[in-house]
């Protein structure tokens, strides 16, 4: 019949059946599309599409939850550090998938014997090196029923509970921050979930660009410069790319041992008046709050000072490092944010909340929205139109988003924020434990102050050759890590009047719940 779609057949017989259920057709009703409803189902031969089925979702998500169950029960036995040559998979999956359905016990027991082993175990208790993504139980669970509920919210109406729980849970943690009221939801500002820090760099600095292009007009692009350490994170760099900051324009000021590698505000101000005198436009900064290679915590007091006097963007990356300001006594390091435009901080690296969950706050949301926001006919909706709620769709580089508010309010709500505190206390004094070791050790050195639960130390050579000493910690991480016991990584300073220093670190974020 003429205006009447057709119905596919069932994907698996190729034929309409009663396994597929569609949205009836009401008599004198205009159909532009046929909604089904499909679900896996397991029998001898493997998973079928077959129609919504409660039951059969739990018989086979239990076998995936006891496989999981089971490889953390038994994690401490895999090498911390894969093994594996490169390329080593394709030598032992086919080169083309499978015409018919696999059993789920199938796949799972390729998972057991040639995925594994080529897995960097991030959450073994023996696992040390970068920050690793910290996971937890209340954080599995969380990312299990998001996966579940599987919305995709752009905007308030695709599901108002997603928005209006992210702006509750990142207000709560706001508070437990002690951030200026600017930040906060109810403000001018407020915050969004990124999926890493990079992303939120990123998107601040496309609004910052934006804002002061709007000022002085498109064509001076070419003369913007922006400030970081040198011991400021790469993703500073990339955004830049992606931004179209010119790399001669990216400043990336050289810290010293003897102010602990922090960024110093006299460096700034020098660079930032060298630069105007150049006929060139200071508009950003980054300062960070535990740097990646070394924990340095920036002065954000002086450094939001210089940044309000020449009106620039004044951005604090506390990745790894924010989550410690929940404890009353690390909070002094967050001193000055009230300068700040822009912070940031990743759950999934010290706050037991899965991978990816990165918390971005502004103080003017108009900035972003001014910057990232599209508003084609297809997402427009009374709510939007309105103006009376939040899109994190303009406040993100994608338009889809996931649920991921979910896990860290489970995260909130299941350890509660007294046992969070102990949590990330405990990692300070064991670190404190191990330093204490090392400094008593003979051969060894700590090259750098301890200020969290990193702790940054080196292998002593029997004489003074620096290259020397490089390559024996060289060898010493490599001997380390290829045994599979352990895994640390290194990184590389640099000391006025000597060369550089190959150092080795060890982040303390080990006590997995099942320890």
């Amino acid at each position: 019949m003429a205006g009447t779609p057709m119905l596919p057949p069932n994907l698996v017989t190729g034929n309409m059946d009663g396994n597929s259920t569609a949205v009836p057709l009401k008599s004198g009703t205009d159909m532009t599309g046929i909604c089904f409803r499909d679900q896996l189902w397991e029998n001898g031969n493997g998973l079928n599409l077959m129609a919504m089925d409660a039951e059969q979702l739990r018989e086979n998500a239990h076998k995936m939850v006891d496989f999981i169950a089971d490889y953390y029960k038994n994690i401490e036995s895999f090498p911390v550090l894969s093994q594996v040559e490169p390329g080593y998979l394709q030598k032992l999956l086919p080169d083309s998938a499978p015409v018919q359905p696999e059993s789920l016990q199938a796949v799972l027991q390729e998972v057991e014997t040639k995925i594994l082993p080529g897995v960097t175990h991030w959450q073994s208790p023996n696992y040390f090196a970068y920050f690793p993504s910290n996971g937890s139980i209340a954080g599995f669970l969380g990312e299990m029923l998001s996966a579940g509920i599987n919305m995709v919210g752009f905007s308030w109406i695709t599901s108002p509970a997603a928005t209006e729980l992210e702006m509750i849970v990142l207000d709560w943690l706001a508070n437990l921050l002690k951030l200026p009221n600017d930040f906060l939801s109810k403000g001018p500002g407020g915050g969004a979930i990124q999926g890493t820090a990079s992303e939120a760099l990123l998107v601040v600095l496309l609004a910052s660009r934006d804002k002061i292009l709007r000022e002085i007009g498109k064509d001076a692009l070419g003369k913007l410069v922006v400030y970081g350490s040198d011991q400021t994170h790469s993703s500073l760099q990339k955004a830049c790319q992606i931004a179209g900051i010119h790399p001669e324009n990216l400043r990336l000021l050289r810290t010293r041992s003897c102010n602990e590698y922090a960024l110093s505000p006299e460096s700034l101000a020098d660079a930032i008046s060298h630069d105007i005198a150049s006929g060139l436009i200071p508009f950003f900064l980054c300062a960070t709050v535990g740097t990646t290679s070394s924990t340095a915590v920036d002065p954000l007091l002086a450094l939001g000072k210089i940044t309000k006097r020449y009106r620039i963007w004044f951005h604090v990356d506390a990745a790894y490092a924010g989550s410690a300001c929940i404890c009353p006594e690390y909070r002094h390091h967050l001193n000055g944010i009230e300068e700040a435009d822009s912070f940031n901080m990743n759950c999934h690296k010290w706050f037991l909340t899965n991978f990816d969950c990165s918390a971005l706050w502004i103080k003017d949301r108009n900035t972003l929205i001014q910057s990232l926001s599209t508003n084609p006919e297809y997402l427009k909706n009374k709510a939007s139109q309105g103006g009376t709620v939040v899109d994190y769709k303009d406040w993100q580089i994608p338009l889809g988003r996931r649920f991921r508010s979910l896990k860290l309010w489970m995260v909130l709500r299941l350890y509660g924020v007294q046992n969070l505190q102990s949590y990330i206390r405990n990692h300070i004094k064991l670190a404190q434990q191990f330093e204490d070791l090392v400094a008593q050790d003979t051969r060894f050195e700590i090259v750098a102050t301890r200020t969290f639960s990193l702790v940054c130390f080196r292998l002593l050579p029997a004489n003074k050759n620096e290259e020397y000493a490089n390559k024996l910690n060289r060898d010493l991480l490599d001997a380390v890590n290829s045994s599979g016991q352990i895994f640390i990584s290194h990184t590389v300073y640099a000391f006025p009047f000597r060369n550089i220093k190959i150092s080795l670190f060890l982040d303390i974020l080990l006590l997995m719940e099942h320890t």
